[in-house]
């Protein structure tokens, strides 16, 4: 092989060592496909340094340069990409949606459903605490002042998922 193929393999291992590192974002193998950029980083480097040593020490300096800014690169677009998207939140079908909105809609309205309810305190209420309506646990907002554990509450509203109680 002449100089200049040479040269040109080397460089070629270290463009496809940065191009299967960002692979390895968008393709799941487990590793596998960085392993591989790392071996052809190697290889890429172990050619340079075979051409010229000045080539050698540039192909580590590319590799040292280039592996994170590809790689910031690849991670500022890989949450929109449709694999990111599911990793990051999930796939959310449409029947998964419908499912969470009706979920949030019964809780909802079981809370509503606790307005005149009448329950104990658990935890000091600085206005925040935690109070036994029934058999359950709910967290709550006082109206005014601080109410003490073992007080007798009434929730007298809902605000934004949270019972608003007054001492009884």
């Amino acid at each position: 092989m002449d100089d200049s193929a040479v040269l040109l393999l080397g460089l070629g291992l270290l463009a496809a060592a940065l191009l299967l590192v960002v692979a390895e974002l968008f393709i799941p193998s487990g590793g596998l496909i960085a392993l591989g950029a790392g071996a052809a980083a190697i290889a890429g480097i172990v050619v340079l340094f075979r051409h010229d040593v000045v080539w050698g020490f540039i192909g580590i300096g590319l590799v040292m340069v280039g592996t994170p800014i590809t790689l910031s690169f690849a991670l500022k677009v890989w949450p929109t990409t449709p694999i990111g998207r599911r990793m990051l939140m999930g796939e959310m079908t449409e029947e998964r949606v419908e499912a969470k909105q009706a979920a949030e809609r019964r809780a909802r309205e079981l809370r509503r459903a606790l307005v005149g309810a009448e329950g104990e305190v658990l935890s000091t209420l600085r206005p925040v605490g935690i109070v036994q309506i029934g058999d359950q646990r709910h967290d709550a907002l006082a109206e005014t002042g601080i109410i003490e554990p073992g007080q007798r509450i009434k929730v007298t509203a809902v605000t934004d998922n949270q019972l608003k109680v007054r001492a009884i």
